[in-house]
């Protein structure tokens, strides 16, 4: 598949922005751990700066590198959203540390995917995680191929991976609390 690409996971690595096919849709990455490499999307991407982007990680573990402690309530939903279920889910947990407020711009929450494709999930786990953000400017509808987002980004993205169509939809977006229940924000 394109996640192959010893290319890809260089310029991820060296702090690259990358529009490349996800689990769901085209979206604009980079890796979010580089503050540097996060401001750039927004702006290239024009985002609402109080609006946080989903992230997605290798594994479960990765939750650590961002401070987020999990009940054993949260655990078993994550056991059952990640790997049972059949859609792609993000989930939303609490992150309340200020240093990561370049991600979670003031909401003290950061959505997390962990993508049921395994060859994902391996670049994940060299690249570290990466925000993702639908590859189009705010507002505009998300690419559909690596044309569409080349209209809107040009030579601002360091490299395109082409996955061909990709016409399925946004991942379903779920706020997970300490106790275990759960809220909608995005079906």
């Amino acid at each position: 598949m394109v996640w192959k690409d010893g290319n890809l996971i260089e310029v991820l690595q060296n702090g690259g922005i990358v529009v490349m096919p996800t689990d769901t849709i085209y979206g604009i990455v980079g890796r979010a751990e580089d503050r540097n490499v996060v401001e750039k999307i927004y702006e290239i991407r024009k985002r609402t700066p109080e609006k946080p982007c989903i992230v997605l990680i290798g594994n479960t573990e990765e939750l650590d590198k961002f401070s987020i402690k999990l009940s054993d309530e949260q655990k078993a939903k994550l056991q059952k959203f990640w790997y049972e279920e059949n859609r792609p889910i993000s989930v939303v947990l609490d992150c309340l540390e200020e240093k990561f407020a370049y991600l979670h711009r003031g909401t003290n929450s950061l959505a997390f995917r962990l993508p049921a494709s395994q060859e994902l999930r391996d670049l994940l786990l060299k690249t570290g995680p990466l925000i993702a953000p639908s590859a189009n400017l705010e507002k505009f509808p998300a690419s559909e191929n690596i044309e569409d987002a080349r209209k809107y980004f040009g030579d601002q993205v360091d490299l395109y991976v082409d996955g061909g169509l990709i016409t399925s939809k946004a991942s379903r977006v779920i706020k997970l609390h300490k106790d275990g229940t759960e809220s909608i924000l995005r079906e």
